[in-house]
Formats: C-alpha cells, structure tokens, sequence
C-alpha cells in the first residue's frame, strides 16, 4: 500500500503530540452525559496527568502484541513491560520522566521527558503502533497518523465507565474511535480498516492513563491485530 510520498518515520513520529494541537470537535457522547463528558483530546493530551503521581515512584504498564495474520508481519508475539520512572518536574504537577520501553532486544528508545505534566505513554504507544502498522501496510505513516488524529478529533465517542483500583471502583472515562472506518484508501489496508483504539482513562489512577489498545478482526473473527497496554497496580 502506497499512500501519499512515503516520508521519513523518525520526523513523522515526533509529531504525534500534534495530536492534540488542534481545537477539538466536541466527541460524539451518550444523551445523559452530554454536557459532563471531555472531548478525547482533552483526556488523552491536554490533562496534567501526573499531579497524583509521586515523585520517586514508578508507573509500570504491562504490554501486549499478537496478530493471527500469516507469516507474522508483525512480528511474534510480544508481551513486556513499559517503565515510567518519576522525579519532581519545575511545577507541583509537573514530573521528569525516564521511560523503560521493554527490555533486552525489544528495547525502544524513548524519553527522557522533562518538566512534564502530562503522561507520554499515550504518545509512545502510538508512535510505536504506528511505526510497524506503516511498515505492514507500506503506508505512509503521516497519513496514518492524520487519520487517527481526525478519529479522536471527529469520530470519538466518549463514555464514563468504571475502573477497578485496589479492590475498589472509582469513576473513569472510556474513548473509542476507528479513524479508518470509510476512508478513501481502506481498500489498501489489508482489512485493517477495522482497527479500533480504545483508550480508559481515570484521575484516581497515577498518571490517570488505565490502559490503551489498537485491534483489528478479520470478517471471519480472527485477529488481525491486538496490541495494548495495561496499568499495572501491583508494580512499584
């Protein structure tokens, strides 16, 4: 698949924070909790996430990919782990952040971030997603990123929902979008289309980012894609 000029990963990834550059479009929401909910933006990018995050403390996010797509473009099947390592940033809600991108040879470069109020790890995911999905499909990850950006600007719908934290529920949000659904170009993805992100979010959570995940099926249910990240609340 060959969408737009292909350009350089590197210099298209490092614009993913632009993801929440632009004004955002309310999110579609359900009728009683129109005038409560966020937009998707605002949850995932423009929060300062990491005012209930300790200083000293490490924030550990369990991970996850696998595909049922035969000869493995994706790669095997990798479960990891993500590290974020905080100390105290310039402001009370700000952190410096050394990040851990999985371990031994799956190891990512990533951070460090300085003076940081939000969490990153939504942006590393999807930096990280977006670099094999491109590969996969020879897409142009520019466009794919526009896409995913329009998805959470446009096509995000925004729900409260429940979050299990130390044997208790506390209030979250959840934000599903599928950015590819009716595009132009679908027919060059290789029924991936489909792929839907789903992110959870909640304030009583350090960092406030629960879990994150990209999946696709098959028309016959098989799994194209599933790769995700987890909070893990048992890690210090």
């Amino acid at each position: 698949m060959r969408v737009l000029a292909t350009t350089t990963v590197a210099l298209v990834l490092a614009a993913l924070p632009a993801l929440a550059e632009d004004a955002p479009k309310p999110a579609t929401v359900t009728q009683a909790n129109a005038a409560a909910a966020p937009s998707a933006s605002d949850l995932l990018f423009d929060q300062p996430h990491m005012k209930n995050a300790a200083p000293g403390s490490t924030i550990t996010y369990d991970y996850l990919r696998r595909s049922g797509i035969a000869k493995g473009p994706f790669g095997a099947p990798l479960e990891d782990t993500l590290k974020l390592k905080l100390e105290p940033g310039k402001s009370p809600e700000a952190r410096d952040i050394t990040v851990t991108m999985f371990s031994g040879l799956n190891r990512v470069p990533a951070g460090p971030f300085e003076d940081m109020a939000g969490n990153p790890v939504v942006s590393l995911f999807l930096e990280n997603h977006l670099k094999s999905l491109a590969k996969v499909l020879e897409a142009n990850p520019r466009y794919l990123k526009l896409a995913i950006r329009k998805g959470l600007r446009e096509k995000a719908t925004v729900t409260p929902t429940k979050v299990s934290v130390g044997g208790r529920d506390v209030d979250g949000w959840r934000v599903v979008t599928k950015p590819f659904e009716g595009d132009s170009m679908a027919q060059r993805m290789r029924g991936l289309d489909d792929m839907t992100y789903t992110f959870v979010t909640a304030p009583s959570v350090p960092g406030e980012i629960v879990s994150i995940e990209a999946s696709s099926k098959s028309k016959d249910g098989g799994e194209l894609l599933e790769e995700k990240l987890n909070y893990d609340q048992k890690a210090g």
